[in-house]
């Protein structure tokens, strides 16, 4: 199963989705799309995806998101809890798209990162 956690308004969300559909999903696997700015992830979803992504918490963060700043997220005394907490409350600080394939995840700026799920 393919899940993608995808914001119709980001180019490279829709990008990535076109890929997937037209060049990397051959074998037709189910793939599921959730919408995430209207289906929040909760704190345990987001440490789960960032297990599979392999990356820090603060790489699954927009830093350029208005929120960022407002929220004052650059602060490097900030517990992982606080960043995990912040992300659940504002899902527009989430770095997208992101696709997960067989327990692993990646984040696909640019769209062509999901070919290691595929290889």
């Amino acid at each position: 199963m393919i899940t993608i956690y995808h914001n119709p308004r980001c180019s490279k969300s829709r990008a990535t989705c076109e890929l997937i559909t037209s060049i990397y999903n051959s074998t037709n696997e189910v793939t599921e799309v959730i919408e995430y700015l209207n289906h929040p992830l909760t704190v345990a979803q987001l440490k789960q995806l960032n297990a599979q992504l392999g990356c820090t918490v603060r790489e699954m963060i927009r830093d350029t998101e208005a929120q960022y700043k407002e929220l004052q997220l650059a602060e490097t005394n900030l517990t992982d809890a606080q960043l995990y907490e912040a992300l659940a409350a504002h899902p527009i600080l989430l770095q997208r798209p992101i696709v997960v394939r067989n327990g692993r995840a990646v984040i696909g700026r640019p769209p062509e990162n999901v070919a290691a799920l595929f290889a």
